[in-house]
């Protein structure tokens, strides 16, 4: 039996599905997660989200996003986690007492990402790397089992494509992922409605254009110029992730300068907590190679990683020397 129709056996038989993303949640977990909660709902199924930290509110466009809970409910039977096959992504989610119920429960992981999976339970995988988007995925699913799409959920499908492929101009976009857009399109899902409360969600309050410059002005540049690292304390991210996730505010503009290869994002946490959010530009398929470093994962361009340490300067430095490496190895 393929893990299409696993997956349909195991959620015809659930009766409360919870749906679970990890602690790095973006347009593609998002969408992904509002998008089975409409296909589940219209087939009878109680459906909750869950995510073990908050929602940036630059995804705020999303419709049903306010929705998704910060606490594991004690009565489902089954979990499906959208979007990451990693136990690193799924700390806060898998801690000792949410393990106890997830084990006890049938799940199912449905992923796109490259990284091997490292879920710490039994499941039924649900992946494809070729996917340019769990969303995508997601899609496939509801076509092979007959799963009702109504425009709601072909709206939130369409948004979780399009984050993750830029706008369908990634290079792991294909031919197939246009069309899934397309058939989006005709299933109710306007691109440009989308676009426009997206646009609105991502003005920035006079303040968090100010902080931008500030990030901008701290960046700094190794390994010949071509990564381009910036350093995120805790202090600013307690301040002002609320309003907008201070990676985002910069990490593209770090990719548009001259010789930059990869922009990297670290963020540095009170309880020793490390993470780092790894961009690569195109031609260098190196971000996901990258994050392995620190036992993280990803995608070729886009990947993150996330390591304990009390020493930020020695994770700089053992970074700087990761991407040295990549890079050497990838241009020759």
């Amino acid at each position: 039996m393929n893990s299409f129709a696993q997956a349909k056996d195991l959620i015809a038989a659930a009766t409360h599905i919870v749906i679970i993303q990890a602690e790095n949640p973006d347009g593609d977990s998002v969408g992904s997660s509002v998008a089975l909660e409409e296909i589940l709902g219209d087939m009878g199924k109680k459906v909750t989200m869950y995510c073990p930290v908050q929602i940036g509110s630059y995804l705020g466009y999303i419709k049903g996003w306010d929705r998704v809970v910060d606490e594991l409910p004690h009565n489902f039977d089954l979990s499906i986690i959208v979007d990451t096959a990693s136990a690193t992504l799924l700390e806060r989610a898998i801690v000792p007492a949410n393990l106890a119920l997830l084990k006890s429960n049938p799940s199912i992981v449905i992923d796109h990402h490259t990284t091997e999976g490292t879920i710490p339970f039994d499941h039924v995988a649900v992946t494809d790397p070729k996917k340019v988007a769990t969303g995508e995925l997601i899609y496939d699913m509801a076509k092979a089992n007959n799963w009702p799409l109504n425009p709601q959920a072909c709206e939130n499908l369409a948004i979780s494509i399009m984050a993750d492929s830029l706008g369908l101009i990634t290079e792991n976009t294909t031919a197939d992922s246009v069309r899934v857009v397309a058939g989006l399109i005709d299933g109710g899902a306007s691109l440009a409605a989308i676009d426009n409360r997206r646009r609105e969600f991502m003005k920035k309050a006079p303040e968090i254009l100010a902080y931008k410059g500030e990030l901008l002005q701290r960046i700094e540049y190794f390994a010949d110029g071509q990564l381009a690292l910036v350093h995120i304390p805790w202090e600013e991210i307690s301040k002002y992730s609320s309003k907008y996730n201070p990676s985002m505010l910069v990490i593209d503009e770090m990719r548009l300068v001259d010789n930059v290869k990869v922009a990297v994002c670290i963020k540095t946490y009170p309880d020793g907590k490390i993470t780092g959010k790894i961009r690569a530009n195109s031609g260098y398929k190196v971000a996901e190679t990258i994050a392995k470093f620190f036992g993280g994962g990803g995608h070729p361009y886009v990947a993150g990683f996330r390591t304990y340490s009390d020493n930020y300067e020695e994770i700089k430095h053992e970074l700087i020397d990761a991407v040295r490496k990549v890079l050497q190895e990838h241009q020759s």
